[in-house]
């Protein structure tokens, strides 16, 4: 549930400064359709005066009508172009904030960047994104409404100033069931989209464990638990949607029962002469809209609320940023050519030395993690980090990379300080294989690429070095077979050696596995190593390996146990002095 309060009204300032042009315009062409029937209640009033003879000046019939016709022909003109006004600037506003808080996300720590689950961010995106839209649109139609009430009110009290309180009357108490229903709105708005993100994450959740549901025989169960969180979704939208639909009744309802009494008072002042045939028209005239404006100020306020919770959602979503970044402006290039990427400049001078000193992290709430790790990379280097599991290992990896946000320590690039590692570790200075690589639904080289030019040539090389040329080989389409989600169609093997083929295709400074054999035989681990030794001899790796192959090669290991440097050395000296080295190898080997 959203904790913290959100600044609904600047948020919604901000999405208007944004596009302050378009919106302007929205306001004139819907401010024109509210205002518009005006001249028709004007019109009627004229007709019904000149045919019963109470008003024998002014234009005759023919030319009423004719006015008609025309005020017709150009509301349903204000309208198309308000509607097509309308369509580019909520297309413009969701753009932006999905486009911010994608752009947030990738921001924050790789491992830290969303504490909700894929699913959950899913219904972020595309519901509560929409239920802003939605609910911004209604600001035009109530900057309309108000000026038409002004308006409305001016005409009527020349008419009658008693006749146009009764009128406007059933609206103070619209407000007044909008305005003591608020918090219910917003509780039951919230419990029915934290239900709806529970499924869109159980669904993510399970396609992509479907294999593991299958082999362990759980379908029966995953439907029982589908079927709870659909359950429980049903009753907290049904909340939703009746509280909605109640107060939808309640603001007709009002409004007509004001209607009623107003019928009979103006009926009954026109049996007494006070009242024109024409001036009754046009007060029933005007009935319909006041009823239609009561009841759309009753939902904008409901609506008013349920975008809060929207709002509060998608801020939640960014983490510690402030509100306002959601509706930061920025240009969303929907015209004209797109601007070439932005490139990371090379780095000044290669690695000479990469120095990791007192570096310390914690996952929260929690005692694991690293504490006080300190070690050296030389350049040209092979450095493996080997321990048991839950020793840190990968932990400590990202912490050198920004993927976590270290609470102690640095990490130097020749004897400076990286102050930014998320920004720096990227290529051409790093290239990073995690334990569990992601692939995308693209073709393998697609996937290798990932929006780089590089020359086929140079890629079908990193494919070679990463031990990966039989496979493409066999494959349909060679590099353009399609991998399928997450890679479904390539075993762990293939998108283990096809992470590291897209490692090799950019060249970096720096390459660092985690654990990147864990899926490869001893055979394919054994030519991976050589082929990386011989033909990218100048590149220094960080791994995190416990296999003996790497072990064997390794310039230095360092030793992980309960998130301290256990040992640092070779591998011989470290089997003659390190009891945990000595149990990990000997452990391995058995």
């Amino acid at each position: 549930m959203i904790a913290k309060d959100i600044p609904t009204a600047q948020l919604g300032l901000g999405l208007i400064k944004y596009q302050r042009g378009r919106y302007l315009l929205n306001v004139l062409t819907w401010a024109s359709i509210w205002v518009m029937p005006m001249i028709p209640a004007l019109i009627t009033k004229a007709f019904f005066d000149r045919i019963t003879g109470e008003a024998t000046a002014g234009f005759n019939v023919p030319t009423l009508v004719m006015f008609v016709v025309v005020y017709a022909v150009g509301r349903i003109a204000v309208m198309f172009l308000g509607m097509w006004n309308d369509a580019h600037l909520m297309f413009r506003i969701g753009t932006l904030m999905r486009r911010n808080m994608l752009e947030r996300i990738f921001e924050l720590p790789g491992a830290q960047s969303m504490k909700e689950s894929p699913g959950e961010a899913i219904s972020r995106f595309r519901d509560d994104v929409d239920e802003n839209v939605e609910s911004f649109s209604w600001t035009v139609d109530m900057i309309g409404l108000f000026v038409f009430s002004g308006l409305a009110v001016w005409i009527l009290v020349g008419i009658d100033g008693t006749l146009t309180a009764l009128v406007f009357g059933p609206s103070v108490a619209v407000v007044y069931l909008a305005a003591i229903a608020r918090h219910r709105i917003r509780r039951y708005r919230e419990a029915s989209r934290h239900a709806t993100g529970r499924i869109t994450e159980a669904l993510g959740e399970t396609f992509g464990s479907v294999q593991a549901i299958k082999v362990a025989g759980a379908e029966p169960s995953m439907i029982a638990h589908f079927r709870m969180l659909n359950d429980r979704r049903r009753v907290a939208a049904i909340k939703d949607k009746v509280l909605t639909a109640m107060l939808e009744s309640l603001f007709w309802n009002t409004i007509n029962v004001g209607t009623g009494i107003i019928l009979i008072v103006a009926a009954g002042a026109m049996r007494t002469g006070e009242f024109t045939v024409g001036e009754f028209a046009v007060f029933v005239y005007f009935l319909g809209f006041v009823t239609d404006a009561g009841f759309f100020l009753g939902l904008f306020i409901a609506r008013y609320q349920q975008a809060s919770v929207s709002f509060g959602r998608m801020v939640e979503l960014m983490g510690d940023a402030p509100p306002m970044r959601l509706v930061k402006p920025i240009s969303l290039h929907l015209t004209g050519d797109l601007e070439a990427p932005d490139v990371v400049p090379p780095h000044l001078a290669p690695l000479e030395v990469l120095e990791v000193r007192d570096l310390t992290f914690h996952y929260p709430d929690t005692d694991d993690g690293i504490e006080d790790v300190s070690f050296a990379v030389p350049a040209g280097s092979f450095t493996v980090i080997t321990g048991r599991v839950g020793a840190g290992k990968t932990t400590l990896l990202r912490a050198i990379l920004g993927l976590v946000e270290p609470q102690r320590g640095d990490v130097l690039w020749n004897d400076e300080v990286v102050e930014q590692p998320a920004e720096f570790f990227i290529p051409p200075r790093s290239a990073y294989t995690p334990q569990v690589p992601r692939l995308f639904s693209m073709t393998l080289m697609e996937n290798l690429l990932m929006g780089r030019r590089d020359p086929e040539t140079e890629v079908k090389d990193a494919v070679a070095s990463a031990v990966m040329e039989p496979d493409v080989e066999n494959m349909p389409e060679g590099l353009a077979t399609l991998v399928g989600p997450m890679g479904v169609r390539l075993s762990g093997g293939q998108i283990q050696r096809s992470a590291t083929a897209r490692m090799f295709v950019r060249r970096p400074d720096l390459l660092v596995f985690d654990d990147v054999s864990s899926a490869l035989d001893v055979e394919t681990e054994r030519v991976l190593w050589e082929r990386l030794f011989r033909e990218r001899s100048g590149v220094t790796s960080l791994v995190v390996s416990h296999r003996h192959p790497a072990l064997q090669r390794a310039n230095q290991i360092v030793v992980m146990h309960q998130g301290r440097v256990a040992a640092i050395g070779r591998l011989n000296d470290l089997l003659a002095t390190s009891p945990e080295f000595r149990a990990l190898w000997e452990g391995e080997e058995g």
